[in-house]
């Protein structure tokens, strides 16, 4: 099988909204990410025909592609990226270490300490001036992480995230 470029976009996307109730797979045949919901796919895996029957019309597509991922070998759709993997704690961390200003990463520092750390540095960030950088610093670390894991499964990719344009 030759496999279609994946848009980066695509990949950020499904990365940012991962959720528990979903699975998110990106399908190699057709180049692009795929989520469906679990109990639609666990009634597929366990052949429970009798709740399928009366889907809506909106969920039909996403049972044919449950129906193809349980199907799958494995060399057609592999799980996505998740929120976990990226680990966004640890790049708050890469953002205060790189900070010129000590007194704002040592307030930031604190901030990431116990309970509520991304509130609270979210919070200190925007109280410092500095969320506007953070979340620039935070895209191009998505980015490069989905680049990352692109490459590191040889998974073609297209390029289509605009770089942010600076205030």
């Amino acid at each position: 099988m030759s496999l279609k470029p994946i848009k980066l976009s695509e990949l950020i996307e499904a990365l940012e909204f991962d959720s528990d109730e979903r699975l998110t797979n990106v399908d190699l045949q057709n180049g692009c990410v795929v989520s469906v919901d679990r109990s639609l796919l666990s009634a597929v895996d366990e052949e429970d025909e009798a709740s399928l029957v009366d889907l809506p019309d909106w969920q039909k597509p996403e049972l044919e592609i449950a129906r193809a991922i349980v199907d799958d070998s494995g060399e057609r759709f592999v799980a996505a990226p998740d929120k976990f993997e990226f680990q966004e704690y640890r790049q708050m961390e890469r953002f205060i270490a790189k900070m010129d200003d000590a007194g704002a990463a040592e307030q930031l520092w604190r901030a990431i300490k116990g309970k509520g750390a991304f509130r609270y540095f979210k919070d200190t960030a925007s109280r410092l001036g500095l969320l506007t950088q953070w979340y620039q610093y935070r895209d191009e670390a998505v980015k490069e992480f989905v680049v990352a894991w692109t490459e590191a499964r040889q998974i073609p990719f297209m390029d289509d995230v605009k770089k942010p344009t600076q205030p």
